[in-house]
């Protein structure tokens, strides 16, 4: 079948909206029909070259919900008609990843940047050549063929453009406070940069019982909406957020700090690591140039503080656990989702979405395939 999507023809470059061949679901293989997209960062890393990307063309997104239309030989936990949420990392449930609990460190994420399904192969076509989907599923289609391993089941009832979000941006940013800040009651929490992701780790801190949550943003508008969505203070730069929390831990600093940058260097992370006093931690969750090294701090600080600087992928949580249970959050009035869509799009219309994205107009946009 033929189907639209947007894809990127070159890099540096733009989406492009194409029309790809799409072959029939293989082993352990679903066809998908995406209803919602939503418009991470990360794919815009894509188009600007910081995140290098081995084949092209590549269909982006990695954020999505939808409904299986089809499913290939060997798939046994999926049925046409499901509702599902897109990983942007699979979890096949027997590698040494997963079978430890760490199923977003699953074996097949190797095949993320590559866009190719866990045979190598590629299953979208444009004009004979071969096309990549971003982390194995290309959201950014209207119907993609993705692994099973790489969708959640959830329940019908869930709207297509809040599920969408249980993708990335949520997980990610709940777990950066609850799993690798291990945000305890009374903490006081920076988060540096309240987009689509540390958004949600304000929300993450909130609901840990963080006494402070400190949102740092130079958009005012995010800062507004970080204290409508769990946090105590925001302030435009880091230096006043750090001051504060010195203010309130009799010197020290805060226990933990967040940093969600949309384009995060070294630079960040030093500033962060001076934000937290003796035994925190910095969550290093933003990403940036793929080229970039080095860590400007003071290395007899960091170890004489005992301080700990924490990578994060999927906010250290495995998805399919995190997807179903922020779901049900959502469901039970624990975690807002639709307050965190600031305006939906058509696909031929990603690439002002993106524009919207950098000039700081939303926390997050989202594409509806529907319209």
């Amino acid at each position: 079948m033929r189907t639209r999507a947007a894809a990127l023809l070159e890099q540096p470059g733009k989406w492009q909206i194409v029309d790809v061949e799409l072959d029939e679901p293989g082993q352990n293989e679903v066809r998908v029909r995406f209803h919602a997209a939503g418009l991470c960062h990360s794919d815009d890393h894509a188009t600007t070259g910081d995140m290098p990307t081995p084949h092209l063309p590549l269909i982006g997104g990695h954020e999505g919900a939808g409904v299986v239309e089809a499913v290939g030989p060997g798939v046994r936990n999926l049925a046409v008609g499901d509702h599902v949420v897109a990983q942007f990392v699979p979890s096949c449930g027997r590698c040494e990843a997963c079978s430890s609990g760490r199923g977003n460190l699953c074996d097949l994420g190797m095949y993320a940047l590559t866009g190719s399904m866990t045979d190598g192969t590629y299953r979208a076509h444009l004009d004979g050549a071969d096309v990549a989907q971003m982390t194995m599923v290309g959201t950014f289609a209207e119907h993609a063929i993705v692994p099973e391993f790489s969708v959640t089941k959830v329940d019908d009832d869930l709207p297509f453009h809040v599920a969408a979000l249980l993708s990335c941006g949520v997980p990610t940013g709940w777990g950066s406070a609850e799993y690798a800040a291990e945000v305890k009651a009374g903490d006081v929490v920076i988060v540096m940069g309240v987009g689509g992701v540390g958004i949600n780790a304000v929300q993450g801190a909130n609901a840990r019982g963080a006494a402070y949550v400190i949102a740092v943003d130079p958009v005012a508008f995010k800062r507004e909406k970080a204290l409508e969505l769990g946090a105590t203070h925001a302030f435009a730069g880091l230096d006043e957020a750090a001051d504060f929390a010195r203010s309130v831990t009799n010197g020290q600093g805060a226990h933990s700090a967040i940093v969600t940058v949309g384009v995060t260097t070294g630079d960040h992370v030093a500033q962060a690591i001076n934000a937290i006093g003796k035994f925190g931690t910095v969550v290093v969750t933003g990403i940036g140039n793929v080229a970039d090294e080095g860590l400007p701090t003071n290395l007899w600080a960091l170890s004489m503080m005992q301080k700990r600087v924490q990578g994060v992928i999927f906010g250290m949580g495995t998805p399919s656990f995190e997807i179903t249970r922020l779901a049900r959050m959502y469901k039970a009035g624990k975690l807002k989702l639709d307050e965190l869509i600031t305006t939906t799009y058509k696909l031929d219309e990603i690439n002002q979405a993106y524009a919207d994205m950098h000039a700081g107009r939303n926390i997050r946009g989202v594409i509806l395939h529907d319209t």
